[in-house]
């Protein structure tokens, strides 16, 4: 159950029960900075005039989006963050100017002193996972997946020096990075956020990290106007919660947890890391933000941690007893600064009257206040003056996207490459041949770039939107031309002079977090477009190079046996170039790049999560020095049945696998719904992302034309006549905002010409405005209004009256509803 729906009652419960911890049994870690004396005399005298109103302040964090400065200068927060789709004035993307200003402002409202405040520079954090993502024109290196497979520590760190310094570029100084997660079960949805399965490697690149991104302790770069705040997050255990479930439940031993889950963790204090980050999700049913043996006992007293400890998104409204505005067990168990992106205010509120009867000791408040003004102090923002009078901040056009920032990022795509097959030796390839390059990800810096890039999803993106980008279809075509060859980007694979070879480039589909959940391994359950191209490119008699983008590993064996050569590029950012370094030979038929990547990821031999031996093993990659052909790989991929899934639709406001989901205005054109906020054309109908039960988990729609309407589409049609002559309904989780008309109605769809409707409007206007509610239609009602259950291909649609505003979370087939849609009313 997740942050809105979570808990009931107040926040004044003791945090969850603690389980039996035994922190002597932990591993150590050794916080590496000595005290300071200077520095702890001007935190007292800071905490002597401060008054309990600005220490509460202190232990919040807000969104941009749900705060102005004029929020921050009144109730003195100690953070603001800019979330995955929070941008500067609700834009939709942001450049580094308007950061920049936005930087400046809040800045200015944190040490206003009028009224008597103490003038406390703020922290402003953003997720900085794989380069300034959040910055157009911004480096963007390989995500962490891909990053493992170099096996370079020192990559890692030139990696994290160069992200801190666009990030501080741009006025901000804290970074929510590195993950240093273990994810055990890749159907995680953050899987490609961990750099391995392997520990020894993860505590490599942990410190690497933490040193990049804030400079190594004992020298004069350590935290300077360079480097920025880092923080080692989730602790602990998000990537070993069952079925990998994001947010989900770690069901393990405590030994696993110390021995597995927590290796990232010492490395990380040790080269002195100043934030950590609780995991949303629960260890043997516990929730991480309520954990006091863990986070205290253990991360603050066995490891050391001098630093303070910051929650996530809403996370603290999960603990037991607690709400999203309340939750005096989660500073009590040992969080310091709670994120309350759009929550702050109540919490707020709640917490100093907590803090004023008791429920939450002064004490508590003073250690985490300390915590967060020390990391302040060490990080100089005392002292460092307004944003705009920044080094870095002044020459921001010469750093975000530099030259060099792009060099280091290309090296790290050449080297995190792995080569899985090479039949033949079609790898190299000769640049002077004609080459095609072919497939949905050829040039698409979007699709190479996965989720967390410009927004949270990563999805409804352009090329232009990457200035200084390359794809990897437009990095090909550059050498190739340039050493006298031709070449051609077709996403089809159409030609018309037949090439000597092709590149496919294809893979997933970005997405963030739990939106990136999976039930199996299979590669796009239920559509073999890919595989046909491959296919097809074969039976012409062309050698296929095949190049797969993708946040983990999936059971491709189809794909692979039917391409000649195989390459898992993960999702490289934004220097596509560097495929094409590996892939072609130099123009005097040199090698100049070899292969380098090593698998830190198993792959898997069947579409089951971890069944077998793995088909290819930890550390595995071939180089141009291999010359042993891989068999035919097993085609039996371990699950039986239709893989698309024929009862569920729409998922936490997205479709899911298999299904297209779009609006279509009033003209009958059609744009994408797999994107947070979307407009048709012709401004008919709106739509933007709203939270439920988590972060943007549905989407708000607005219609100003009665003909406009949203439809979910299959990619193959279903047959569902067997479902609807039971009791089976097409279930809707729903909120009706405003419903001026009763012209609402939800259809089916089963071909062209072929479609039925079931009015909604007289039974949806008798529904509390703004409540959530199951609504229910009977699949027999759709097969009354005229459709073909033997043949659908729109399994909803749904059409409203100008006016009607509609929240909407998920579509699927289902019996458990709140309100059953009668349709012989």
């Amino acid at each position: 159950m997740t942050a809105a729906l979570a808990c009931v009652g107040g926040g004044h419960a003791k945090a969850d029960d603690a389980q039996a911890v035994h922190p002597e049994q932990w591993p150590r870690a050794t916080w590496p900075l000595p005290k300071d004396a200077a520095l702890e005399q001007r935190l007292a005298a800071l905490m002597a005039k401060m008054t309990v109103e600005e220490k509460v302040g202190q232990l919040i964090q807000a969104d941009v989006l749900s705060v102005t400065p004029e929020d921050v200068r009144k109730y003195r927060l100690g953070a603001i963050l800019a979330g995955g789709n929070s941008k500067p004035n609700g834009a939709q993307l942001a450049n580094a100017e308007q950061w920049k200003a936005l930087s400046e402002a809040f800045y200015r409202a944190s040490m206003d002193t009028r009224d008597g405040h103490v003038a406390i520079p703020l922290l402003f954090g953003i997720d900085a996972v794989h380069g300034h993502n959040n910055a157009v024109g911004a480096t963007l290196f390989p995500q962490n997946v891909g990053l493992g497979a170099t096996h370079d520590p020192s990559l890692i760190r030139e990696i994290g020096a160069a992200t801190a310094a666009e990030v501080r570029a741009t006025g901000i100084n804290w970074t929510f990075a590195p993950t240093v997660a273990l994810p055990q079960d890749v159907r995680w949805g953050r899987s490609y956020e961990g750099y391995s399965q392997d520990p020894a490697l993860v505590m490599q690149y942990a410190a690497a990290m933490v040193e990049g991104l804030q400079g190594k302790v004992g020298t004069p770069e350590f935290l300077d106007s360079s480097h920025a705040i880092a923080t080692a997050k989730h602790f602990l255990a998000d990537g070993g919660t069952k079925n990998g479930k994001d947010q989900g439940d770690a069901e393990i031993s405590e030994t696993a947890l110390r021995t597995l889950h927590a290796a990232g963790y010492p490395p990380s204090i040790d080269a002195g890391v100043q934030t950590v980050m609780a995991s949303f999700s629960s260890w043997n049913g516990q929730k991480m933000h309520g954990n006091k043996a863990l986070l205290t006992d253990v991360l603050k007293g066995r490891m050391d941690f001098q630093g303070f400890v910051v929650g996530d998104w809403n996370a603290h409204g999960q603990v037991q007893g607690c709400t999203n505005d309340d939750c005096a067990a989660s500073i009590n168990a040992g969080l310091d600064m709670l994120m309350a992106p759009d929550s702050w205010r109540g919490l707020y509120e709640h917490t100093l009257a907590e803090v004023k009867s008791g429920v939450i000791p002064m004490s508590r408040v003073n250690d985490a206040v300390a915590r967060i003004l020390r990391v302040k102090l060490r990080a100089g923002l005392f002292d460092a003056g307004a944003p705009s009078t920044q080094p870095l901040v002044v020459k921001s056009a010469e750093l975000v996207g530099s030259p060099a920032h792009r060099a280091i990022a290309r090296r790290a795509v050449r080297e995190s490459l792995v080569l899985l097959k090479n039949n033949g030796g079609v790898l190299p390839i000769d640049p002077r041949k004609r080459i095609l390059v072919a497939g949905d990800g050829a040039d698409s810096i979007s699709r190479q770039s996965g989720g967390w890039t410009l927004d949270w999803q990563g999805t409804g993106l352009k090329n232009e939107n990457f200035p200084g980008a390359q794809s990897i279809g437009a990095g090909i075509v550059e050498q190739v031309r340039a050493a006298g060859g031709a070449a051609d980007i077709a996403a089809d694979g159409h030609y018309t002079g037949k090439p000597d070879v092709a590149v496919v480039v294809f893979g997933e589909d970005p997405y963030a977090e739990f939106q990136g959940d999976i039930p199996n391994l299979l590669y796009r359950p239920g559509d073999d477009r890919d595989l046909e191209l491959i296919r097809r490119l074969r039976g012409d008699g062309i050698p296929v190079v095949a190049v797969f983008l993708s946040g983990r590993p999936l059971w491709v064996n189809r794909e692979i046996n039917a391409a000649d050569a195989f390459v898992a590029a993960w999702l490289p950012g934004s220097e596509g170039g560097g495929v094409a370094d590996v892939l072609l030979r130099t123009r005097d038929g040199r090698v100049a790049n070899d292969f380098r990547g090593k698998l830190s990821y198993a792959w898997p031999r069947s579409a089951v999560q971890g069944q077998g031996e793995p088909q290819f093993p930890l550390g595995f990659g071939l180089t141009y020095a291999d010359h042993t052909a891989l068999p035919k790989l097993s085609e039996a991929s371990g699950i039986s049945g239709e893989q698309i899934p024929v009862g569920d639709y729409l998922e936490r406001g997205k479709a899911v696998h298999g299904y297209t989901f779009t609006l279509v205005g009033a003209d009958g054109a059609a744009v994408p719904g797999d994107v947070s906020s979307a407009s048709t054309a012709d401004a008919s109908l709106r739509m933007a992302g709203i939270d439920f039960k988590a972060q943007e988990d549905a989407r708000r729609f607005a219609w100003n034309n009665d003909k406009a309407q949203l439809t979910i589409r299959a990619h193959s049609p279903m047959d569902l006549d067997r479902e609807a002559n039971g009791d089976v309904l097409l279930v809707m989780t729903i909120r009706v905002d405003a419903l001026p008309t009763q012209d609402a109605w939800v259809g089916m769809g089963c071909g062209n010409g072929c479609q039925g409707h079931v009015a909604l409007g007289p039974q949806l206007a008798k529904l509390t405005p703004g409540k959530w509610v199951r609504v229910g239609v009977p699949l027999k009602c759709f097969r009354a209004a005229g459709v073909d259950m033997h043949h659908v291909d729109q399994p909803f649609a749904w059409g409203a009256g100008k006016g009607t505003e509609l929240a909407i979370s998920r579509v699927a087939l289902g019996t458990d509803v709140d309100q059953v849609i009668d349709c012989a009313k």
